[in-house]
């Protein structure tokens, strides 16, 4: 009689156990499913906040530059355009565009003027760099930037993701 006590109190045992168990599981799984509940919500509000840039597809174009050579001086008729689709002032872009061709040169008007014979080809693979290296973001790759100055260091800040770059002087 004892051993067949001992195996109701120990069947009863188990079976308070998988009770146990169960309990434990569905508050597992119910806590799981608010946890998950909280993470969307908490993963649509981080969506709400970002900027709506980061949601537009359009394509990033930049004019050719179309450029006439005349005696010694290459003018870039284009050249206001070019700066203001890259959203960027025309002085910086022709800066760097002079140090990379050498030379010397001014903007008058909406045309750039420098001192020397440039293909377009040269003058383009030179403004490409300057894509490259001033206005694509370096965590995104969206050229949705700009340049701001902190201090005595430039930096690129993004509009669409948000990161921040130190650029290389001029």
């Amino acid at each position: 009689m004892y051993s067949f006590f001992n195996k109701i109190v120990y069947n009863e045992s188990i079976f308070y156990q998988i009770i146990r168990i169960k309990f434990i599981k569905s508050t597992i799984i119910q806590s799981g499913e608010d946890i998950m509940e909280k993470y969307e919500d908490l993963l649509t509000r981080a969506i709400d906040q970002l900027p709506p840039e980061i949601f537009e597809t359009k394509r990033f174009v930049v004019p050719r530059a179309y450029s006439d050579i005349q005696g010694n001086r290459t003018f870039i008729k284009n050249f206001k355009e070019i700066s203001e689709s890259l959203n960027r002032d025309p002085q910086h872009v022709l800066k760097f565009l002079l140090r990379e061709l050498g030379t010397a040169g001014n903007i008058e008007g909406s045309r750039a003027i420098m001192q020397g014979k440039f293909t377009h080809y040269l003058i383009n693979e030179r403004i490409d760099e300057y894509i490259e290296k001033f206005v694509y973001c370096q965590e995104c790759n969206r050229p949705d930037t700009q340049i701001i100055r902190e201090g005595r260091i430039f930096i690129l800040k993004c509009s669409a993701c948000g990161a921040k770059a130190p650029l290389k002087t001029l």
